[in-house]
């Protein structure tokens, strides 16, 4: 059957399509739990105003000459796109020194958030002296390639340079550049990245030892591709993380199901759910409110960090009943508690951010995680079909996803045996209590290939600016280890590098 695309010379359909894609029902997971180590509160069409803040003038932004195609030599490959970077001058110890540079590789969002969000480079700076570079990843924020946005998300033709290998790509030519730049030829570079950054971090290490001498993938599901993760393993963690906190909240949560299909069968039941859940619109399906649960539940378990600890504040409500001692009245004071006291709730009008857009493009192209519900979890069964998922990409980009292609080009299926003679300097950190580390590489795959994981740890959290008054012991210490071992990474390479000078 050939399938074609209704969004060739339009994305505003695309727009259009994805908002109806991400707020019907639908007979297979489309939504993939976004990989962000900042969770809500990404900074959108920020236009530069976080590098206006009192620390600006240590920042400094530049724009690189980028090729639109690393892999081919058509001549439509040379074509370039200006790409942003950012660097920080104010602890370098300078090239004289070979002093480090400490690489932030960019994500599914502007680069704008991730200056201030990602603390651990500017945390451990001083103590390494090193400088700071942040790149932007292609297609997001002011890094995007045909001039404009409009045309660079105009069709699969213009999306199809839009993937992780371009991208570390990317980050390669501008480290190399950044270091013959400054004359740092001889300064050891460290890869910082969180979620999917971590996943490039990770790659870019195996992809690229001449670049990056070491890498550390903060909360990377490397291991969620290709069903080596089962399926159910997001969500069984983010049950797990709920029946810890409060069994009776985790019981009303996993009984909220079957009591909002009762409630929606009955004679005006949406309208019922409507008025109960103070929707900003009515609902036309259950699968509105439904969703909208499962975000909030999947989010508070993946950004469950101290001093708030979201899912703690969730059972709160549930457990308070402040609205009511019935199930749905429960379950609103859980809402309420997480989101706040708001004049609606569930289905208010939004733009779809870029990050939304581009992650949609990136899942159903490359970035294929099975994320699916079976029937252990709090949740109603919901199961990721291959299939039908693939029948949804090809209905809204007219191309196919490819779900092995992760595992081809990075590896992940035996991993330890893979690796463990092959890779180097690598520490993969992660929370237990983080839904993601499911898919991420949780024991130690040789000396220098570590898994660095706390018990009570959420996603990204050691990456974080630090915060003496709130972060737990055990955080403080992750973090102490994992610099550690990068002082160790570099500690070699200068005996190294001076016993080949002499």
């Amino acid at each position: 059957m050939k399938y074609s695309s209704t969004f060739s010379s339009s994305p505003c359909l695309l727009f259009i399509f994805l908002m109806i894609f991400f707020n019907s029902a639908t007979a297979t997971r489309f939504n993939i739990p976004r990989l962000s180590p900042i969770g809500g509160t990404i900074l959108q069409e920020l236009s530069g105003t976080v590098l206006q803040s009192h620390h600006s003038e240590h920042y400094k932004t530049f724009y690189y000459k980028q090729t639109l195609d690393h892999f081919n030599y058509r001549p439509e490959s040379y074509s370039t796109f200006r790409q942003r970077y950012v660097i920080n001058f104010k602890y370098w110890g300078g090239a004289n020194a070979s002093a480090p540079i400490f690489a932030y590789l960019g994500a599914e969002a502007p680069l704008d958030g991730d200056i201030t969000a990602i603390g651990f480079l500017t945390d451990n700076a001083a103590r390494f002296n090193a400088l700071l570079v942040y790149i932007e990843h292609r297609y997001y924020g002011k890094s995007i390639p045909f001039g404009s946005r409009e045309e660079a998300l105009k069709n699969a033709s213009t999306l199809g340079y839009f993937n992780s290998a371009q991208a570390i790509a990317d980050y390669a030519e501008i480290l190399i550049h950044v270091k013959k730049k400054y004359q740092a030829e001889d300064s050891p570079v460290i890869v910082v990245g969180g979620s999917y950054g971590g996943m490039l971090a990770s790659w870019f290490r195996l992809k690229y030892p001449h670049v990056a001498l070491g890498a550390l993938a903060s909360s990377a599901p490397i291991l969620y591709f290709d069903n080596i993760t089962p399926q159910d393993g997001y969500f069984s963690i983010v049950t797990k993380d709920f029946r810890e906190a409060s069994e009776t909240c985790y019981q009303t949560i996993r009984d909220s199901w079957s009591e909002i299909d009762k409630v929606a069968s009955q004679l005006d039941g949406l309208s019922t759910l409507s008025k109960k859940f103070k929707t900003c619109n009515p609902l036309k399906t259950t699968s509105e409110l439904k969703n909208y649960l499962e975000n909030i539940y999947a989010s508070a378990a993946q950004y469950n960090q101290p001093p708030r600890y979201p899912v703690t504040v969730v059972c709160g409500g549930i457990d308070g009943e402040a609205f009511g001692s019935d199930i749905l009245s429960k379950i609103f004071a859980g809402v309420v508690a997480y989101r706040g006291n708001r004049s609606c709730y569930v289905n208010a009008t939004t733009n779809l951010s870029e990050t939304t857009v581009g992650w949609s493009w990136q899942t159903c192209s490359e970035m294929v995680i099975p994320i699916g519900i079976e029937n252990n979890t709090m949740f109603q069964a919901d199961p990721f079909v291959l299939s039908e998922f693939i029948n949804k990409c090809r209905a809204i980009y007219g191309v196919s996803p490819r779900p092995h292609w992760v595992t081809t080009y990075y590896g992940g299926h035996d991993i330890k045996l893979i690796l463990q003679r092959f890779g180097s300097n690598i520490i993969f950190s992660n929370g237990l209590r983080d839904p993601y580390s499911s898919g991420g590489v949780l024991e130690n795959i040789s000396d220098s290939i570590v898994a660095v994981h706390t018990v009570n740890g959420s996603h990204c959290l050691d990456i974080l600016p630090a915060n003496k008054s709130s972060d737990p012991d055990w955080l403080v210490k992750q973090r102490k280890i994992e610099v550690e071992i990068i002082e160790g990474w570099i500690a070699k390479y200068y005996a190294d590098l001076k016993a080949l000078n002499y």
